[in-house]
């Protein structure tokens, strides 16, 4: 009697379409800009505007404008992306769809693989500043700071371990918590009653176009996209996104222009208070700018805000990163069990302990200036330049026959992306590029060694059969 085959009685494996029908679509367009908008602020301005300071002097505002620029260029190419394919995952489900089956496995591997040690440092660059910040309320030595920064991603990852429909309005409640610091930051700077000389003719000088120039507004640019970083976020949600043709546009454009008029408002209302040659010295910036014009105590409440601020970036991070390794196991790229949800409330909980693991181990490891700079280094080729270069394989392969969604001046902006981004992987420096350069490395073996053993193992299992 000839034995059943083993391989058509087993159930068959879940796939992406499959599963992400479980993922239910209750993110509305507000909860979608909310949770891209505290995404995008964070910590970040925080502690990157005085560094800016420091690499441009007067001409700081220029790198911001740049990293403006360059996240409303790049917006287009997610909002294409991000539309055609509202799936959990967001870059992972998109680098493989543009190069297709063969190396469509090869980059989305690479994303999930720098993910896994990306998003851990994202989380743990915030925690770190939020760590940094809190020391303006109470002395803290470096071992108080780990301990506050390693307790703040446990708190998170309990805060994030509920169903989505909840999520959705605790980070419409966290985004208006946002927009009122900013904007209390901002008024302060722009009524204070007695503005430093020449603080707006020295913010808006031309600067001497020299190649000097260019290289400092290049390393300084580097710190200001971190904080403009996050616009995006809505595309790992795809999958829990309402209409989300036209909400994944509208929400990352609405993002973007909002946080860069946040950020420039901010930016000239701090020289309005401190001049820029002490500004890029101070470790508190909102709080000193806020005690000069309140008095202290004021300064004492504006610190406890930007670790709301600060805490609620983190809150959309970690949100967003976790829904990535689960694509990718839903796919058979990476360990099975991160592709589970929660029995109950509906959600990637393998996914969202691992990540909140890493970051946890991270933050009590790395230094905040560091892991700023190697995110972005890590980040670059794969996600943003590879993800720029393959919406053109994308549209000669199947004539735009996907997209709800098509930017204008095809294919000029695509270009300039990469070309930008190529400016920016430069300006990390050599040893981020080269660091960054070895871990794609190392992504490349596992990827070649595991291909390997799933083939070798294929081929026992027809043996077998």
């Amino acid at each position: 009697m000839n034995q059943p085959n083993r391989l058509e009685n087993e159930p068959a494996k879940p796939t992406q379409e499959r599963v992400i029908k479980e993922l239910k679509r209750e993110i509305s367009l507000l909860q979608a800009t909310s949770i891209n908008m505290i995404d995008m602020v964070g910590i970040g301005p925080f502690v990157t505007i005085p560094l800016v300071m420091g690499k441009l002097g007067p001409h700081f505002l220029y790198a911001w404008i740049l990293g403006a620029l360059i996240s409303f260029i790049d917006a287009f190419i997610w909002s294409e992306l991000g539309s055609a394919f509202p799936k959990a995952g967001g870059s992972y489900n998109f680098l493989k769809e543009e190069y297709g089956p063969k190396w469509g496995k090869l980059f989305s591997f690479l994303f999930v693989w720098q993910t896994i040690i990306q998003a851990p440092l994202v989380v743990a660059s915030g925690a770190i500043g939020f760590a940094q910040y809190a020391s303006y309320l109470f002395p803290l030595d470096e071992l108080g700071r780990k301990a506050v920064s390693g307790t703040l991603v446990i708190v998170l990852v309990i805060i994030l371990y509920r169903e989505i429909k909840t999520i959705g309005r605790i980070s419409v409640m966290l985004w208006i918590s946002v927009v009122l610091v900013l904007i209390w930051l901002i008024l302060a700077g722009f009524t204070y009653s007695s503005p430093a000389a020449g603080w707006l003719e020295g913010s808006l000088a031309f600067p001497d176009l020299s190649p000097l120039f260019f290289v400092a507004l290049g390393s300084a640019s580097v710190k200001t996209i971190y904080s403009y970083l996050g616009y995006y976020n809505v595309c790992h949600l795809g999958g829990e996104i309402r209409k989300p043709e036209v909400n994944i546009p509208r929400s990352i454009f609405i993002s973007v222009a909002g946080i860069t008029g946040l950020y420039l408002m901010l930016n000239l209302s701090i020289v309005r208070v401190i001049p820029w040659q002490d500004a890029q010295h101070s470790s508190f910036i909102a709080s000193d700018v806020i005690g000069r014009t309140f008095g202290h105590e004021a300064g004492m409440v504006a610190t406890a805000l930007v670790l709301l601020i600060a805490f609620s970036s983190l809150f959309a991070v970690l949100l967003g990163y976790s829904r990535i390794p689960y694509a990718a196991a839903l796919d058979g790229q990476f360990f099975a069990v991160f592709g589970k949800l929660h029995p109950t409330k509906n959600f990637p909980h393998i996914s969202l302990l691992a990540l909140g693991g890493l970051a946890f181990v991270f933050s009590l490891l790395f230094r905040l200036s560091d892991v700023i700079t190697a995110v972005l280094a890590m980040r670059i080729v794969v996600q943003f330049i590879g993800q720029s270069a393959g919406v053109i394989i994308l549209r000669r392969r199947t004539g735009g026959s996907h997209l709800k969604f098509r930017m204008p001046l095809y294919p000029f902006l695509v270009l300039l992306a990469i070309a930008v981004w190529c400016y920016i992987f430069i300006s990390t420096g050599k040893t981020f590029m080269i660091s960054g350069g070895i871990m794609l490395l190392c992504g490349l073996l596992v990827f070649i060694l595991k291909q390997r053993i799933e083939t070798t193992r294929g081929g026992r299992q027809y043996t077998e059969e």
